[in-house]
């Protein structure tokens, strides 16, 4: 009897082993996706604004003052009717992800997913117009930063962060609708309260995301299905990287220094 226990309990602390160093495994698979998703979207937003912007007045369409010009491609992107097909389709194609993730294999959905990436950096493309470059790279440091820090307290915090959810999934919804009105109101009291409470709720969401995949694989690892699990992880990446570049453009609109 005696043997049998010693045994068990050599078996269970081995399959704990082997969930733990799967579980690094896959939290550095989904950091790595993610950070190549910021990269492609960093390099999109910063070649498809140099392109949209010239100081040479023969290749101008359209002035923007300071000596520079939109070219016919920033015309086409940033004053044109295509600007709000540039604006939406990452939201189209981050609900098309979610409804065909199940069908598409593991390489498919993680060629969707730098697509994505690429896609959202010509979206934000204009922010290398309106913000000064100091400006922009000072944000994004400071949102590493910050992201870092509630990425690992989601990690390792013993607390049960899942109440949380449901609370700011709401909180998202009414920003978002916040959001599509201050498009027609413009109103700066209101955007300003919009970017406090944006900040506030994808860094809750940074610390929720990250326990919700660590619970999710540790739930998951048993059944050995490696294709649900490389899935899994590029879906992890998207959401920490949708938490992250939300982070960032709500703080920019506070510590952005305007062109």
């Amino acid at each position: 009897m005696a043997e049998y226990q010693t045994i068990s309990s050599v078996g269970a602390g081995t399959r704990t082993a082997q969930i733990d160093a799967g579980l690094r495994a896959h939290m550095n698979k989904v950091y790595g996706l993610m950070s190549v998703g910021m990269l492609l979207t960093g390099a999109a937003a910063w070649a498809i604004s140099g392109l949209a912007v010239t100081t040479d007045p023969a290749m101008a369409v359209a002035e923007m003052g300071n000596g520079k010009y939109l070219t016919a491609l920033g015309s086409a992107i940033y004053m044109s009717p295509l600007k709000w097909v540039i604006m939406f389709a990452p939201l189209v194609m981050v609900f098309a992800f979610g409804a065909l993730i199940n069908r598409l294999s593991q390489a498919a959905a993680q060629l969707f997913f730098y697509a994505y990436a690429a896609l959202m950096g010509v979206s934000l493309s204009s922010i290398f117009l309106i913000y000064t470059g100091t400006s922009i790279a000072q944000t994004f440091v400071i949102t590493a930063i910050a992201f870092a820090g509630l990425s690992l307290y989601g990690y390792t915090t013993k607390r049960d962060l899942s109440g949380m959810g449901t609370f700011l999934m709401m909180g998202l919804i009414g920003l978002l609708v916040a959001m599509v009105v201050n498009i027609f109101l413009a109103s700066s009291a209101l955007a300003f309260a919009i970017s406090a409470i944006g900040v506030l709720i994808f860094a809750g969401l940074t610390a929720y995301d990250t326990q919700s995949i660590k619970t999710e694989y540790i739930a998951h690892a048993q059944h050995g299905d490696q294709e649900w699990l490389g899935k899994s992880a590029i879906m992890g990446a998207l959401r920490l990287y949708l938490d992250f570049i939300n982070m960032f453009m709500f703080l920019l609109s506070f510590l952005g220094n305007r062109e």
